[in-house]
């Protein structure tokens, strides 16, 4: 396996040197999911509310389910959880606010993770600037009964499409542990996955975005600030039909 700091630099894709067309609106719309229950869908849906940010869509869940609840909260029932889902998405919502980077050379941590491969699974990314500063910590349900590679292939594309949602990266470190994903995103090879052909072309126009990009494959033993979002994410695609 190869250590974290071997830097694999892959093909290079041209990009525009306009940046992201038309600002933020890369994920105006929800990111296409897998199959999920009513209940988990809800949640990703205020998920794509606050630009996938895990800790602001919880915050807000939990401001907004009654007495002391809240959206992993044993406690919480579904009716509860859906009617505060709903009022949330009624009364809309807003993104927090996008950190200042240090510069427009970036790093993206992805994961994914299932239960059971195929089962619960969920994708996480953080974004991160040259010096290290993470400005996004991001996180969804990818389906109820869907595959890891499914969710690696999510993870890359959720923090591929919020990275140019908020700022115009000139280069890019996607740091990842799927060598799946790598072969077939930086090597060449079509994907092996059935039926990740449309996430593996949404990665594909995202990255010819970024005039410079490359990959390091972490070990299963490299810290990855992606995984607890990519667990996250599993646990609401656990969510019941609600």
């Amino acid at each position: 396996m190869e250590p974290a700091d071997e830097i694999d630099r892959g093909r290079g894709y041209e990009g525009s040197d306009s940046g992201p067309e038309g600002g933020g609106g890369v994920t105006d719309e929800p990111l296409p999911a897998e199959r999920l229950s009513p209940l988990a869908a809800l949640v990703d849906e205020v998920l794509a509310g606050v630009g996938y940010e895990v800790a602001a869509a919880t915050d807000a869940v939990d401001d907004a389910v009654p007495g002391y609840g809240g959206l992993f909260d044993p406690e919480t029932t579904p009716a509860e959880l859906r009617s505060a889902l709903e009022e949330l998405l009624a009364s809309g919502l807003a993104r927090p606010p996008v950190p200042e980077p240090s510069g427009d050379a970036f790093v993206l941590y992805v994961d994914g993770s299932s239960r059971g491969n195929p089962g619960p699974a969920g994708a996480g990314a953080v974004i991160a600037d040259a010096s290290g500063d993470q400005l996004a910590r991001l996180g969804r349900p990818v389906g109820s009964r869907a595959g890891n590679n499914t969710a690696e292939y999510v993870a890359l594309q959720l923090g591929l499409s919020e990275l140019l949602a908020r700022y115009e990266p000139r280069s890019l470190e996607v740091r990842i542990d799927s060598m799946t994903v790598v072969r077939d995103v930086w090597g060449g090879e079509d994907p092996t996955e059935p039926g990740v052909e449309t996430y593996s072309e949404a990665v594909s126009a995202a990255l010819s975005r970024v005039p410079e990009h490359r990959y390091t494959h972490l070990a299963d033993s490299d810290p990855n600030p992606a995984d607890a979002l990519a667990t996250v994410g599993a646990d609401i695609a656990a969510f019941g039909p609600g």
